[in-house]
């Protein structure tokens, strides 16, 4: 492909973003539309995707209503080139503490919703020079998070899921990747946040949990999806990239204590 900067690598293209009403979906699409494309928001409440955002609404829960926005955009803005699965919901609890009505509506929404955006994108995707679908999954795909158990389990299928659709759809000429963020700063996590005992000692504990020191912000998730799903990263799929402030990949001591330790080298006898 011809060299091209980043803010306009998406020139000419469509994307259809699910989960667009907020957070990092919301932070996506805007971010896709400043690098030049043109973008399709889905969502239960699409109002805060403005002009020049093509808002539409759509449950990822329904495959007519999923489709038909899916067409809608294709119709409306000439085809489709990226699809950003982002819509999801959360839950709390081990194992034992989640009814079997919860862990169906969860997976149906983070997992089956996938599917359905996807089969409906996939006529698209297929006659696009760029095709690329990006996931939204989760560290709690691939760390061991306590109180988690239902959310881990969907964003674990999330990430296999994304393997086994890049490797389906590379002959195609779709990539297929997905984000793994950490504890982002959006509104889902401070309606969680608003409903604990203590806030601002639960806000305290999350940001502790971080290497960085701080919550992942939305925009920087954008600026991995925009990466994963921009022509420029035309050699990238199967992938799943962390942004997640460090969390899964470094093991650091409590900040409270040295970062350097004086044991021997536990390489050596």
């Amino acid at each position: 492909m011809d060299p091209r900067t980043l803010t306009d690598d998406f020139a000419g293209l469509v994307a259809v973003v699910t989960g667009a009403g907020s957070g990092i979906g919301l932070a996506t699409a805007r971010l896709l539309q400043a690098r030049g494309a043109a973008v399709a928001c889905l969502d239960l409440d699409p109002a805060a995707a403005a002009e020049p955002l093509l808002a539409l609404t759509a449950d990822v829960t329904d495959e007519r209503s999923t489709r038909e926005a899916v067409d809608a955009a294709a119709a409306r803005l000439g085809g489709v080139d990226v699809l950003v699965n982002n819509a999801g919901i959360g839950a709390r609890g081990t194992v034992e503490d989640n009814p079997y009505e919860e862990w169906r509506r969860v997976l149906d929404v983070n997992v089956l919703g996938i599917v359905r955006a996807t089969r409906a994108a996939l006529p698209y995707l297929r006659a696009s020079a760029h095709a690329a679908i990006v996931n939204t999954c989760s560290i709690a795909a691939t760390a061991g998070l306590p109180g988690r158990a239902l959310y881990s389990a969907s964003k674990g299928a999330v990430q296999a899921l994304t393997l086994a659709m890049a490797a389906d759809h590379v002959g195609e000429g779709i990539r297929v990747n997905c984000v793994n963020p950490g504890t982002v700063d959006t509104p889902w996590v401070q309606r969680l946040l608003d409903a604990a005992d203590d806030p601002e000692a639960e806000r305290r504990a999350l940001t502790r949990r971080q290497p960085t020191g701080r919550l992942v912000t939305a925009d920087e998730v954008a600026a991995a999806v925009a990466y994963l799903a921009s022509p420029l990263a035309g050699a990238t799929t199967g992938a799943a990239l962390a942004v997640d402030g460090g969390m899964q990949g470094l093991r650091l001591p409590p900040r409270d204590q040295p970062a350097t330790s004086t044991l021997a080298d536990p390489g050596r006898p």
